[in-house]
């Protein structure tokens, strides 16, 4: 669990209003317990009248190490707190993951 709190640790630099962090490493082809694969929901007052890109562009920066290193995949899901209002503070779901072995096994 080291890098995802090292990753929600730096995303307090947003101050958000609601942060999750989920490491979704277990739903792919990985050995267990890694800590490669993350989905993030971040609502932030910073992120107005900022467009998705700009917003991705930050948290990229703020997590840069950890894109160079251990996290393989990052899903993004930034809001502003009056979007996230308008989407009854959800967010969307993961899809399931067909990558690697995953994929070989249904073809068989």
């Amino acid at each position: 669990m080291i890098v995802q709190q090292e990753i929600e640790a730096l995303l307090q630099r947003f101050n958000p209003d609601f942060l999750e962090v989920l490491n979704e490493s277990h739903q792919h082809s990985v050995p267990p317990n890694s800590e490669t694969h993350f989905k993030v929901v971040l609502v932030s007052p910073s992120f107005d009248g900022k467009r998705k890109v700009a917003r991705h562009q930050q948290v990229y920066a703020a997590l840069a190490a950890q894109l160079e290193g251990p996290v393989h995949a990052l899903a993004l899901h930034t809001y502003t707190p009056d979007e996230w209002r308008e989407r009854q503070q959800a967010a969307p779901q993961s899809p399931d993951c067909l990558g690697g072995s995953k994929a070989e096994s249904k073809q068989v």
